[in-house]
Formats: structure tokens, C-alpha cells, sequence
């Protein structure tokens, strides 16, 4: 049986929340590996809407899981999300959930740096977009060697020290975008305060992994956002500030990168992408409001609108290359119920050439226009399909086409938010 590391293969909001949750039953723990509480999964059980941002989705299953090295934690949002969660009737405890003790914290003076930067970018086409909830500014501090990491919740003397040291760099920073240098002694109580909260969930996450594969346990990795929104590989610098690949389920949790296992890659049926950024096959006109309004786009934790568009094969082509995706989910294939027409981008022309990739250089990608090919659309209901031979001709041709395209096979494909309107073509688990 192998590990599963489910990883957006566009730009974010594919619809993660839910495949991890149903692959949640046939895993024995689920690992967060990378990014903070900015990405929002919603999950639909027996009608039931649970949102998460930091927990990892197995946790509503009642699945051991782990928040690893690789996430920017916020401890005063977890609890929250915490307290929310058992609200909803979801056992919460140590023996359910650990927090790496080397991740690093998000404290409330990077969501106000965040914030103010963001706002001073004033040039046409500075602004990144961001959250604002200080995921940036945590791992820049985490790279810089001066962040501070939940371990440091244990020891008061040593928050000390390393609160001098954020001060000795955020201080200058503050004062040039007009804001209040750090009171040290109002962020130490806090940090005391939130502490034993935290810390009875807190231990080595490598080890407990370790055990885990020693044990022949099945272990889902679960990313967030998507891979064109990956520090390196994505449309820098309309990105997120952290590895969303695959390669980083390794890293970001403590395992050995062999262990990480098959790749699944969650695909939209359309594509969709949130903040600034290229978006060569975005639609302003009725069919990107149909796919916006049916396939409600709105971000689940910021409410910020999805901006919507064809399905991009070349984006995902490329996606499966860097990721090393070994098969794919296909999303809210029912959102497309009802259109006539259906467009597939194949290539992207720039200064009158046809490419089949995205270019790293930004004037390149906000340059290409997308080259479509064009397929019959249906006017059968897809939503909460079971079977893929209950598929209606025109939409099995779609999904086959997209599998061509992508040069990755559907393993599984959704038909709406609910966990059980779910077609299982191939099991991750099994490799």
C-alpha cells in the first residue's frame, strides 16, 4: 500500500478539502506539510459544512494528524479553529491532532507588516494580492533565522531573547511604513497567554511519522493552495510564499522523500484563480459568471471573489511534470452542465509563436493568449454522479480529452461538495 500526497495542480482552490476528506478513510493519518491558515478547505459531510484553515481534514474523521515543520502556524487562529471545530461536534485532542514543535508561529505583528506593504505598493502591478494574514512576513522570518517556533512556547527566557531579535529587524521596517515599533513586553504575554493551549498537542512530528511507517501505517499528505502559486515554480510574483509542490511533502513533514509515495493532483474541470496575477484563460463575459455564480467561487476563509475561466491543459501539463503526479481528481465537473460549447486551452501564443508551456518570465505570461480547442458541451446533469458509466457521452468525452491533454489519467472524479458523490477510478492507496 502506498502513501497519497494530494497536491493543487492549478492555482488553489481545486476542491482539496473534500478528496482528503474521502481519501481520509482509507488513510491512518493525514499530514498538513506547507502554507498557513490563508487557505481555506471546505468539507460537505451528510449535508454537514465543516471549513478548516490550519486543522489538517483528517481530523474530522477522527484521523491522527499532523500539522508539520513546513506550515506557518497562527496559535491565537488554531485555537479558534479548534474551539469552532468541537463546537461542530469533532473530538480534538493530543491523541488526534500534533503540532510540529520546529514549525514556525505567525505572530500578530507580520499580518499588520503584511497588511502595510501590501498597501504602500502603490505602482501599477505591485500589489501581490495577498491575505493579509502575515504568511509572508512569518517565513521570510523563518529563512532569515530569527522566527519563532512553537518549541519556544515552553521557555519563557528564550522568547525573550528571540523577541529582541525580531525587533532588531521588523523595528526599522515598522517605523518606514509609518507603523509602531514592537511593545516586546505586550507580545511576550501574549505568546504566554495562547502557550498552554498549544502546547499539550506539541512533540516531535518526525518521530510520530517515523512510527507511523514503522508500524506500516498509510499516510496522506495534504498541501495547500496550488502549484502555479509555488514560490519557485508558480507565477512569481503573484505567489505564495511557500513550496506547494510535491517535493515539500518530504520536507515540510520529516520523511524521507521515497516515503511520500503516489502523487494525486486535484484539477478543477475549469480553472480559477484568486488575487493578482496572469490568467491567460480568465472570462469576463457570461460563461465565466455561470462558472463563478454555479460553481460558487468565493474564497471559504478571505470571501474574496474567484476570478474564472476554459480549462487550461497546458498549466496542468506542466503541473503534472513538476509535481510528478501519478494521476488526477477531476472537480466540479457539474458546474459545466448546461453549456453548449466547452473550451480547452492547448497552447499559448506569444509574440506571434504557439508555446506549450508557461514561461517563467512575467511579461511572457501576461503576454500569451490562449489557443482553444473546442468541444460539445451537454445538457445532462453531472451532479452527484456515482458511476463513469452513468456519464453522459459528451462529458466522458470532455474528462478523456483532459486526460490526453495532461498526460496523467483520472483516478477520481467529483460531481459535487458532497464526500460520497465520488467516482473511484483508480485507489491512490494502492499505487
Amino acid at each position: 500500500m502506498a502513501n497519497v500526497a494530494v497536491v493543487g495542480a492549478q492555482w488553489g482552490d481545486e476542491g482539496k478539502g473534500k478528496i482528503v476528506d474521502w481519501l481520509s478513510n482509507r488513510a491512518d493519518m493525514v499530514v498538513r506539510f506547507q502554507g498557513g491558515h490563508n487557505a481555506g478547505h471546505t468539507l460537505v459531510v451528510d449535508g454537514k459544512v465543516y471549513k478548516l484553515a490550519l486543522l489538517p481534514s483528517g481530523v474530522v474523521q477522527g484521523k491522527p494528524s499532523i500539522i508539520g515543520n513546513g506550515v506557518v502556524v497562527d496559535p491565537w487562529h488554531l485555537v479558534g479553529e479548534i474551539e469552532k471545530i468541537v463546537a461542530q461536534g469533532v473530538a480534538i485532542s493530543p491523541d488526534i491532532l500534533t503540532i510540529a514543535d520546529n514549525a514556525c508561529l505567525i505572530l500578530p505583528i507580520h499580518p499588520a507588516l503584511d497588511v502595510a506593504r501590501e498597501a504602500a505598493a502603490s505602482a501599477p502591478g505591485a500589489k501581490i494580492g495577498t491575505t493579509g494574514r502575515g504568511i509572508g512576513p512569518a517565513y521570510e522570518d523563518k529563512v532569515g533565522r530569527r522566527a519563532i517556533r512553537v518549541c519556544d512556547l515552553a521557555n519563557e527566557d528564550d522568547l525573550k531573547i528571540k523577541i529582541e531579535r525580531l525587533r532588531s529587524h521588523h523595528d526599522p521596517l515598522r517605523a518606514g511604513l509609518g507603523l509602531e515599533p514592537i511593545d516586546p513586553a505586550a507580545l511576550l504575554a501574549q505568546l504566554l497567554e495562547i502557550a498552554p493551549k498549544i502546547l499539550p498537542y506539541v512533540k516531535p512530528a518526525w518521530r510520530v511519522l517515523d512510527q507511523a511507517q514503522k508500524d506500516g501505517k498509510r499516510v496522506l499528505f495534504e498541501g495547500a493552495q496550488g502549484a502555479f502559486l509555488d514560490v519557485d515554480h508558480g507565477t512569481y510574483p503573484y505567489v505564495t510564499s511557500s513550496n506547494t509542490v510535491a517535493g515539500q511533502a518530504a520536507a515540510g513533514s520529516g520523511i524521507g522523500p521515497r516515503g511520500v509515495g503516489y502523487v494525486l493532483g486535484i484539477v478543477k474541470a475549469y480553472t480559477t484563480r484568486v488575487g493578482e496575477g496572469p490568467f491567460a484563460c480568465e472570462l469576463n463575459d457570461e460563461v465565466g459568471e455561470h462558472l463563478a455564480v454555479v460553481g460558487r467561487e468565493v474564497g471559504v476563509n478571505t470571501g474574496r471573489a474567484r476570478r474564472c475561466g476554459w480549462f487550461d491543459a497546458v498549466l496542468v501539463r506542466q503541473s503534472v511534470a513538476i509535481n510528478g503526479i501519478d494521476g488526477i481528481a477531476l472537480t466540479k465537473l457539474d458546474v459545466l452542465d448546461g453549456l453548449k460549447t466547452l473550451k480547452i486551452c492547448v497552447g499559448y501564443r506569444i509574440n506571434g509563436e504557439v508555446l506549450d508551456y508557461l514561461p517563467s518570465s512575467l511579461k511572457a505570461q501576461a503576454s500569451a493568449e490562449p489557443v482553444f480547442e473546442e468541444l460539445e458541451g451537454w445538457s445532462e446533469s453531472t451532479a452527484g454522479v456515482r458511476t463513469f458509466k452513468d456519464l453522459n457521452a459528451h462529458a466522458l468525452k470532455y474528462v478523456r480529452r483532459i486526460e490526453e491533454l495532461i498526460g496523467a489519467p483520472v483516478a477520481l472524479l467529483s460531481t459535487s461538495p458532497e464526500r460520497d458523490d465520488t467516482i473511484l477510478m483508480r485507489d491512490p492507496f494502492q499505487g
